[in-house]
């Protein structure tokens, strides 16, 4: 069974169109990579995938793992495992970042049929954690992203996404901003959440962070569809010869990962 299965999705908010028939197919363990120039729909998909009321859907169908995700609230979504880092993550003054990871954890965990976290065994969790993105201790007892940089604020992003433990990650340009070194980090971190059974789907403008996390499939995403799918490759391509190099290829139909339109 795919993990997520999109079918000829449309959708859009105040009655303007901005996906037009998304295909999508990911399975358990892949990573796969969306490019796209923006107002491309890039943004608008991961949004939805996670549960944002702001779009809505005129065709098509999602399914994860077999079921109707569409159907599904934003919380029943992140209790079967979907899991959204915001391009832009919000600041929220006055909540401790602990207080916050932890009551979303143990939401998750209570909702799982399974027993809460007290304050010593999570802290326990968000030691172990919090060495994969090389984020020191004392930023656990501060209000979640309040006076963050962007990239520690990118970096507190993968911490929830190792602390909350998905099945399927979407990271919505989460290296946008970034410099070098801070891209590394945030790569080192996704990388080490790769394993069988999860997969991830990353949202980008560039290939520069495929040179660290390596997809195993490129989608590009022009006007509201899937456009293209390929491997690395493509993505180095676009790199070279930008988005409108595309639009004078052929337009072949790929049947592993997407159908193209």
């Amino acid at each position: 069974m795919h993990l997520l299965e999109i079918r000829n999705l449309h959708a859009g908010v105040d009655g303007k169109e901005i996906l037009r028939g998304v295909n999508l197919t990911i399975d358990p363990g892949e990573v796969h990579a969306i490019m796209g120039p923006n107002g491309s729909g890039k943004s608008t998909l991961a949004q939805l995938l996670a549960g944002r009321d702001t779009y809505s859907v005129s065709e098509g169908q999602v399914l994860y793992q077999g079921e109707d995700l569409l159907s599904m609230s934003p919380e029943d979504r992140a209790v079967a495992g979907v899991f959204l880092a915001f391009q832009y993550p919000v600041e929220i003054p006055g909540v401790g970042n602990m207080y916050f990871m932890r009551t979303a954890l143990n939401a998750i965990r209570r909702r799982r049929g399974l027993e809460e976290l007290d304050a010593m065994d999570f802290l326990a969790l968000a030691k172990e954690k919090l060495k994969l993105v090389e984020m020191d201790q004392k930023f656990m007892n501060r209000s979640v992203n309040e006076g963050f940089s962007g990239g520690e604020k990118k970096r507190n992003e993968i911490l929830q996404l190792a602390v909350l433990d998905p099945k399927l990650a979407i990271l919505d340009e989460t290296d946008s901003g970034l410099d070098i070194d801070a891209l590394k980090i945030i790569a080192h971190g996704v990388n080490g959440q790769r394993r069988p059974d999860r997969a991830m789907l990353l949202i980008t403008h560039y290939q520069r962070l495929l040179n660290y996390v390596v997809p195993d499939r490129v989608h590009v995403m022009a006007d509201g569809r899937i456009a293209r799918s390929g491997d690395r490759q493509l993505a180095m391509e676009l790199e070279q010869k930008g988005y409108a190099w595309l639009e004078q290829q052929p337009d072949p139909t790929s049947r592993r990962g997407a159908v193209a339109q």
